[in-house]
């Protein structure tokens, strides 16, 4: 069901809902028929100890201050930041955001800009973590995002950024209870002080769950009911309680906002931007993630040529334009 004025009453009215959760609706506002269900902002959780005893005060807020803090976080076994290079999913949101931020989306019309110079440098500052800057454990090469949380819950390591509040339970039960918080992940691009112009300062993608009615369906105002009665703000918030996801409730979320430990998240999901409304997106995305894939062997033998990378990126250019051609059909 297309939702117009008549469709978001029945729900309670759209201001009902977090602003920047109606942002994955649909491509714009006229054309809109996601109902936002819960958030799912990412953040990085750090060790408050381990901050403290290395003398810094905050969090980075900057890529670069992010990696010269993580030298000052390394020492034996301890490390700066866990991460999970063979994850399905964790790598590409790390280069699509500070892609962003630096101005390069990644999709621009017709254009497909895989292999921006923007993008490169978003890759070399991800691998080089633990190539060149010695940052992350070796072995995070072939972990996946469970390995890199059990990582940072046994305090071996300082960052554990492209985590979400679903993490809770399991810190709350590890060596690091009463000893981490969350924050935004830094939201200027690598090389730089500031955004420039032309990027976003993107703390997230805009991560969540979306219910829709069917057109077809014999029972549209029931449906609606139903999810009128999910949506509203006690029962996001038991659903928190219960689930640990964030309320796409706007009364909810402000409730939690009180929360220090959730309010981080909070702040992350209003400041996150929606990845592109587009028929290839599937296949860039994969593109982004293929060139991770692709660069295991080298990360393991401890180097990611330049010459590699930009054949890497070249390739993977080539495949997503072909998908946005063939969509823009």
């Amino acid at each position: 069901m297309k939702l117009g004025d008549n469709e978001w009453n029945q729900l309670g009215g759209k201001d009902k809902f977090v602003p920047a959760a109606l942002g994955i609706s649909g491509p714009d506002e006229g054309n809109q028929i996601g109902i936002p269900f819960v958030s799912r902002p990412f953040v990085m959780a750090y060790n408050t100890e381990l901050l403290a005893a290395a003398g810094i005060e905050k969090p980075a807020t900057t890529w670069d201050e992010f990696t010269e803090q993580a030298k000052k976080l390394t020492t034996g076994d301890q490390y700066g930041v866990a991460v999970a290079y063979k994850d399905n999913f964790d790598p590409w949101k790390y280069i699509w955001g500070m892609s962003i931020q630096g101005g390069n989306p990644i999709i621009d019309g017709t254009e497909v800009r895989l292999d921006d110079p923007i993008t490169k440098k978003a890759y070399e500052t991800y691998f080089g973590w633990v190539t060149k800057d010695k940052v992350v454990d070796p072995s995070a090469v072939g972990w996946s995002n469970p390995q890199a949380l059990a990582a940072f819950a046994a305090g071996k390591a300082a960052y554990f950024p492209m985590t979400s509040p679903l993490s809770i339970p399991a810190l709350d039960a590890s060596a690091v209870k009463g000893k981490y918080k969350y924050a935004l992940m830094p939201t200027v691009p690598p090389g730089e002080t500031s955004n420039p112009s032309v990027g976003k300062p993107a703390t997230s993608i805009l991560s969540g769950d979306n219910l829709v009615v069917a057109d077809y369906s014999k029972q549209k105002d029931l449906a609606f009911a139903f999810v009128k009665m999910i949506t509203d703000k006690d029962v996001q918030l038991n659903y928190f309680k219960v689930f640990g996801q964030l309320p796409a409730n706007q009364a909810a979320a402000k409730e939690l906002a009180t929360n220090e430990v959730i309010a981080p998240a909070l702040e992350s999901g209003a400041k996150s931007v929606a990845t592109p409304f587009s028929g290839a997106w599937g296949d860039v995305q994969l593109s982004l993630t293929n060139v991770v894939v692709q660069s295991i062997p080298d990360l393991s033998s401890g180097a990611v040529s330049e010459s590699n990378l930009s054949q890497r990126l070249k390739d993977e250019q080539a495949k997503s334009q072909t998908a946005l051609d063939r969509a823009k059909k």
